[in-house]
């Protein structure tokens, strides 16, 4: 009884209440979106607004029952949860119903699982597991490749069921592990490797290969002991691809300059490994690996990107960047979704007063887009009660995250702020036209019980651990 007493009294209340202010405001939202004159009753079973009255109350039965279950659990059966989430992952590839293009539902009855939303706290909680442990080394090779193999292991099932945007979602996790240790040049070189994305989406190849080409120079020529070395090779690279160049051109071959500069490269490489060893200068390898991973990784994602992409997604993603424009087409999504949050104006249109989302305008309005119907109803000033709760929340969970005494329960509140974090960014940004469309849920929000499911889950895991601490 004492322990029973001293579990619900150590409960961060606050949290809890700002959980139940946000499912409520969903649930609102949800019965705003798909009013109908016809099915006016908010208890209308028939309707989602009613379905997801059902899913909340699911919802806050899994949440006491996280709360009732001892603490020891979640450390103890943590990579037996992950091994579970990843066979359910398998089934729904296999077997599951295909929604929307992606082969990630498992029909119980009338009831669909999505999987890849329970994953998520799976994958969180293995990870706390592995990194939590006394002493853990997040720099050695070692634990780099578990910690690879847990994250990408099942965002790579999800790529195959053809649910890219879920997928990303682990991404996120970069934010959980630079808070164990990753050093901050690793968070610039990820940046820089976003920023390269992009470039290889607007450039061509051979425009590509030689910024970065340029770039390795320079870092030699600024941080190398030995310049000279850098403009030899720089000069020889360049003179070997003139010739080479000039040579076919005489022949009469036609090649890609992209080939003819990736083939100098290659020649050059070899050679600066090899003067690097026979002098013993290690900055050498370090720009020749970071040369050939940026390399590999510009020609990947131009080959990923064109070739493999499915085509509503690069013209999605085209359109953001702005190298087409489609608004009657691929951008009538975000078109439709920015004239629905900008006609809310600063105070909106009122509670079950929006025409974008009462006439349809806007796609997927109860779900991915939910946050059209906050920004038309309630203007900028109840989008800013809604954002203003989610940043309240996650800066709550740092807190939390920050005052454990163990390991395990600091590494996994900090999933559940990253996953949180780029949920909330994502969602939002992609129905004002910061972020391409990927189709990922608002938390709390979007209609659906995998989500609320997982997302209550996720949250309760952490408010329990946190009140045993």
């Amino acid at each position: 009884m004492q322990e029973r007493n001293s579990t619900w009294g150590g409960l961060d209340w606050p949290t809890i209440f700002i959980y139940l202010a946000l499912v409520f405001m969903g649930w609102i939202n949800i019965y705003a979106a798909v009013y109908s004159d016809e099915h006016n009753s908010i208890l209308d079973f028939t309707q989602r607004y009613g379905m997801q009255l059902v899913w909340i109350i699911f919802a806050f039965a899994l949440a006491l029952v996280i709360l009732l279950i001892d603490r020891r659990v979640y450390f103890v059966f943590a990579y037996f949860f992950y091994g579970l989430a990843l066979l359910s992952l398998i089934a729904a590839l296999l077997f599951g119903r295909v929604v929307n293009g992606a082969h990630s539902w498992l029909q119980f009855g009338s009831v669909g699982i999505q999987p890849a939303e329970f994953t998520k706290f799976a994958t969180i909680l293995a990870l706390a597991k592995l990194i939590g442990v006394f002493n853990f080394k997040i720099l050695q090779p070692s634990s780099l490749l578990k910690i690879s193999i847990i994250i990408l292991l099942p965002a790579f099932i999800i790529i195959l069921q053809n649910d890219t945007g879920s997928a990303m979602v682990y991404g996120a996790l970069i934010l959980l592990l630079y808070r164990e240790g990753l050093p901050n040049w690793f968070m610039l070189f990820l940046l820089f490797m976003v920023i390269l994305f992009i470039l290889v989406i607007i450039a061509s190849n051979a425009f590509i290969l030689i910024t970065l080409f340029c770039i390795t120079i320079l870092l030699y020529l600024i941080y190398g002991d030995k310049q000279k070395e850098a403009i030899i090779y720089a000069i020889s690279t360049i003179l070997f691809g003139l010739a080479l160049y000039f040579t076919l051109k005489y022949l009469g071959y036609k090649i890609s300059s992209t080939y003819i500069i990736l083939f100098s490269m290659l020649i050059g490489t070899p050679l600066a490994i090899a003067y690097a060893f026979l002098r013993r200068i290690h900055f050498i390898y370090y720009l020749t690996i970071f040369l050939v991973v940026t390399t590999s990784f510009s020609l990947s994602v131009d080959y990923g990107y064109h070739k493999v992409l499915p085509i509503h997604q690069q013209k999605r993603i085209n359109d953001l960047l702005g190298i087409e424009a489609d608004p009657q087409g691929w951008g009538y999504n975000v078109n439709q979704s920015k004239i629905a949050i900008g006609s809310g104006g600063f105070s909106g249109k009122g509670f079950l007063g929006g025409t974008q989302t009462k006439f349809n305008f806007v796609p997927e309005q109860s779900t991915d887009f939910i946050f059209c119907t906050v920004g038309e109803e309630w203007g900028f000033i109840g989008s800013s009660v809604v954002l203003s709760l989610f940043l309240i929340l996650i800066l709550r969970l740092i807190m939390l995250a920050e005052r454990q005494r163990e390991s395990f329960a600091r590494v996994y509140g900090y999933g559940v702020v990253s996953i949180l974090f780029f949920h909330v960014a994502v969602n939002v940004g992609m129905t004002i036209g910061l972020f391409p469309v990927i189709g990922i849920p608002l938390p709390f929000f979007s209609y659906g019980g995998s989500s609320l499911w997982a997302f209550t889950i996720l949250l309760f895991i952490f408010i329990k651990l946190d009140s045993s601490r």
